[in-house]
């Protein structure tokens, strides 16, 4: 059976008890879970036994990392890490580096290191998280010629260069991912529509940015005018574009009809669709492919579009209307797996919220977020807090991460002697409050029982 293996899923820990069992012949794809530094020291050298495998056999190389944050410099681990793997993996053709959110190991850093580093003549794709900006463009420069599919994960936008890269066409590239939950600024006219005028050959873009500092939004008209005139093979086309800007009473900002009919005349793709919500100094506009495809949506407010998020894992909701209860069973509805919340609201919910000491009477459908594992309750009316830690409003099974103001949590739950805000603290095992020292007493241990003393 060893002989007909051509792909293993492996965990660092077990793999070198399963890749000396046998010899594997045709294996040509690995992939390693709980990936980190000591690995590649340990295994990815000349004196391993598994170096013919490595070397000779393996084109397609997936590493998926649990947590590496070290001492190491981005630098030297992009050297050390990174870049060995490029040269050790000597027919490798396809390279993904991944974890969990949040990054939990280092990202490339390339921007100040020579072409040669992370250089290859045969990779066609490649999957990474960069540090900046600039480390995408420096991917593109030259060093990695083949390269038909490029995934890459932006952490920090807006940071200075004076770097020139070689801004060729990319004749070869097909398919291109750009994510960054950073806000673009200047960053975007200057560097990223340039790019995007490198790919004509381009078959399919994923594109999840943000930009602010805008007098505009970035509507149909300007995705069509900047982006996809210059992609005139683009076939397939998911995006999430947000721009966030200013309130100035003496401008008109588009409505979100004006900006759906801009969508609609110009991304012919697939359906489309936005949110328009005003914050308390700003207002956001989100612009969208259907259905969506990306784990991340922040600030959005009590209007939104009646349809399914299914892939949504972290949101933020942020408004100066009040979201009432009926909102967070559209959240529920409409974000079924989500994983992580925060919301951002200073007003009341509603007369009918200020009973909630009143018997805990049951008024309400139960919102029930099951797998719902950190919640964000900070910039919050004491409403809210309430809203979430009563059982009879709101079902939070999973949650195990609290952010919260210490002050709102100790009236909620009446100096943790609630009973009907007990349930949805008992499986916190990561209290973070503001304001105030949290005061340890033997109410607040049995409250949380999970926390340590």
């Amino acid at each position: 059976i060893h002989h007909n293996v051509k792909s293993l899923i492996v965990d660092s820990a077990s793999m070198e008890r399963i890749l000396l069992v046998a010899d594997y012949p045709n294996l040509t794809e690995l992939k390693f879970f709980n990936f980190n530094h000591k690995v590649v020291s340990r295994y990815f050298t000349d004196q391993s036994p598994f170096r013919r495998i490595f070397q000779q056999q393996i084109i397609d190389l997936i590493l998926v990392f649990k947590g590496d944050m070290n001492k190491i410099s981005l630098k030297d681990y992009t050297i050390d890490v990174y870049g060995y793997i490029m040269k050790f993996f000597e027919n490798l053709k396809h390279l993904s580096i991944t974890g969990s959110y949040p990054y939990y190991f280092p990202p490339l850093e390339l921007h100040h290191l020579p072409l040669t580093t992370l250089f290859s003549s045969t990779l066609d794709k490649l999957c990474i998280h960069v540090m900046r900006f600039e480390d995408c463009l420096a991917l593109l420069d030259g060093r990695l010629k083949q390269l038909k599919t490029l995934i890459v994960d932006i952490c920090c936008i807006e940071y200075p260069s004076w770097r020139v890269y070689n801004m060729d066409d990319l004749p070869n590239l097909k398919y291109f991912s750009l994510t960054s939950v950073d806000y673009f600024t200047n960053k975007y006219d200057t560097g990223i529509l340039p790019l995007f005028r490198r790919m004509s050959n381009l078959e399919e873009l994923n594109l999840y940015i943000m930009a602010k500092d805008r007098t505009t939004f970035l509507d149909g008209t300007h995705i069509y005018n900047e982006i996809l005139v210059h992609m005139p093979r683009l076939q397939i086309f998911n995006f999430y574009i947000s721009t966030l800007v200013g309130i100035d009473p003496l401008v008109r900002h588009l409505s979100k009809d004006d900006i759906q009919r801009t969508l609609s005349n110009n991304i012919k793709y697939q359906q489309v669709d936005c949110i328009v919500n005003y914050e308390y100094n700003f207002v956001k506009c989100h612009v969208f492919s259907l259905p969506f495809m990306f784990e991340d949506l922040y600030n959005i407010g009590n209007t939104f579009p009646n349809v399914i998020f299914s892939h949504v894992r972290r949101l933020s909701v942020i408004d100066i209307v009040p979201f009432n209860h009926e909102f967070f069973n559209r959240i529920a509805c409409s974000f079924p797996l989500l994983k992580d919340l925060g919301v951002v609201n200073f007003n009341p919910q509603s007369s009918i919220s200020d009973e909630r000491n009143s018997n805990d009477n049951q008024l309400y459908l139960i919102v029930k977020l099951n797998y719902l594992i950190s919640l964000y309750l900070v910039d919050v009316h004491i409403d809210y807090v309430d809203q979430f830690l009563n059982e009879r409003k709101t079902h939070l099974p999973r949650l195990t991460e609290l952010t919260i103001d210490y002050d709102h949590l100790t009236i909620v739950t009446d100096n943790f002697t609630r009973d009907t805000t007990r349930l949805n603290c008992i499986n916190v095992k990561e209290l973070n409050s503001y304001n105030t020292r949290v005061q340890q007493s033997k109410d607040f241990y049995v409250y949380f029982p999970l926390l340590k003393p």
